[in-house]
């Protein structure tokens, strides 16, 4: 069968700040987890230790990574958990020195002896850790590699490019696959990829779902926009979108985000105002993230403020009457380019820099606002062709290897990049394009493999190194 990936694995809901570095070893610790049941021997294990490899160790304390197993062996759920629950695992875990291991069998656990930072790197992938569960008769041990937007495989199972099977009606692995499609049968990408998720749920969970991840993305923005102070990790960043945020609304009323939403509507929207909402919307989005909130990892929690921020000026800005037909829309077609870039190229910041987080995403906001705009499928393609083609070499240098600076700026950036994509595109014959979007994809990835190795998420180069900790 074909790889096929649903909106949905594009889509993730989880906690921040990283889709790659928290939310893959998160969810490599719960399937670790499995694996000891299967075995039978998780309630025989005394001590876990996790082995930290390549970009995980060298920015894994500034991405959380250390927390995220913690949280992921002791049981929790990062697309349920009560956030403000969050501190206080920790720090038990910190304090009692011991780790409540699934939630079911409590074992000692020394943080800084048992979770191991080795700044070398597995041949295999950038993102390589390895637990070991030591029990009577021995232990027992897997490695896993998070290869990005918080998919995680194992090599003696899957290749970092194939690791989802499935039957859809109208497998897609090239942008031109999925235009002949929409040519053939005279449909909109948002339509063909419907069917391709009919395959695999109802209509009722497939509405379910999506309506869950917007109201997640709103939710995110709501809290952002009100949220103010420090963002932790020392490098003092002081929230932004809430300044912004009051500036931009003033005194109104409301007492929810969907009031907060029809609010927004009735406000200024000269052309200063529009960039402003966009970048607030945006910085909202990624100061939750880098605060461990809970976002939607789209196609990464680095990248996360793009598609929400986008979509949310299309519904405040552009289109008043826009309602959940356009939302469900929006993110099917956002979900299906971004799953392209996902299969011919990368979207871990660790294989490909940050190209393959802002510009992925980017990329996906232009296309999927352009389709909602009223743009034909080629149109729709070429808008996410100009967005990725002008986020080409991006590296990816976080300074402390916090997802902060650059990374929260950046998400406004791929925001007004992927807005004048999208009208690019609908002003554009599709006839008159010379850079079809596969070539792209192509591009990317090529560029990704081109790239030093110190602007592929390892606070080796660039920013990263140019300031200090002590500076900020």
């Amino acid at each position: 069968m074909e790889e096929c990936i649903s909106v949905f694995d594009m889509l993730k809901i989880g906690v921040g700040p990283s889709s790659s570095h928290t939310l893959g070893p998160w969810r490599a610790a719960e399937r670790f987890l499995k694996e000891l049941k299967e075995e039978n021997i998780l309630n025989a294990t005394t001590r876990v230790k996790v082995d930290l490899y390549g970009s995980l160790s060298l920015t894994g304390v500034g991405h959380a990574t250390d927390l995220a197993v913690m949280l992921g062996l002791s049981g929790q759920d990062p697309e349920y958990i009560p956030v403000q629950d969050i501190d206080g695992i920790i720090k038990s875990i910190r304090t009692n020195h011991q780790l409540n291991l699934n939630s079911e069998l409590v074992i000692d656990f020394e943080i800084e002896k048992d979770i191991v930072f080795n700044k070398n790197f597995l041949p295999f992938h950038a993102n390589g850790l390895t637990f070991t569960a030591f029990h009577d008769k021995g232990s027992y041990e897997s490695t896993f590699y998070s290869i990005g937007g918080g998919f995680v495989v194992k090599e003696e199972t899957s290749s970092v490019k194939s690791e989802i099977k499935c039957d859809f009606p109208y497998p897609i692995n090239l942008a031109a696959e999925l235009l002949e499609y929409c040519q053939q049968q005279n449909r909109k990408i948002s339509e063909v990829v419907y069917d391709n998720e009919k395959s695999m749920r109802t209509e009722e969970e497939i509405h379910h779902e999506l309506m869950r991840v917007w109201n997640t993305m709103l939710e995110c923005m709501y809290i952002g926009c009100h949220s103010e102070g420090i963002l932790p990790g020392g490098l003092n960043v002081r929230r932004r979108a809430f300044d912004m945020h009051q500036n931009l609304i003033g005194l109104a009323n409301y007492n929810s985000p969907q009031e907060w939403l029809e609010t927004i509507r009735k406000t200024e929207v000269k052309f200063r105002q529009i960039l402003k909402w966009v970048s607030c919307f945006a910085l909202a989005v990624n100061e939750v993230n880098a605060s461990l909130g809970r976002v939607v990892t789209a196609p990464t929690n680095g990248s996360a403020g793009v598609i929400p921020a986008v979509l949310m000026y299309y519904m405040v800005i552009e289109n008043h009457e826009a309602d959940e037909n356009q939302i469900k829309q929006f993110l099917m077609v956002a979900g299906e380019v971004g799953s392209i870039f996902k299969k011919g190229a990368t979207i871990s910041a660790a294989m490909g820099g940050c190209q393959a987080e802002i510009g992925v995403s980017s990329a996906m906001a232009a296309a999927a606002l352009c389709e909602v705009m009223g743009g034909t499928p080629e149109q729709v393609l070429m808008a996410a062709e100009i967005a990725m083609e002008h986020h080409l070499g991006l590296t990816c240098d976080p300074i402390g290897g916090l997802v902060q600076i650059p990374c929260i700026e950046r998400n406004t950036m791929g925001a007004i990049k992927a807005i004048n994509a999208a009208e690019l595109a609908l002003e554009t014959d599709p006839k008159n394009a010379k850079v079809p979007l596969d070539k792209v994809v192509n591009t990317m990835w090529q560029t990704a493999k081109d790239m030093n190795n110190k602007y592929k998420e390892t606070s080796e180069g660039g920013l990263a190194i140019a300031v200090n900790m002590a500076d900020c």
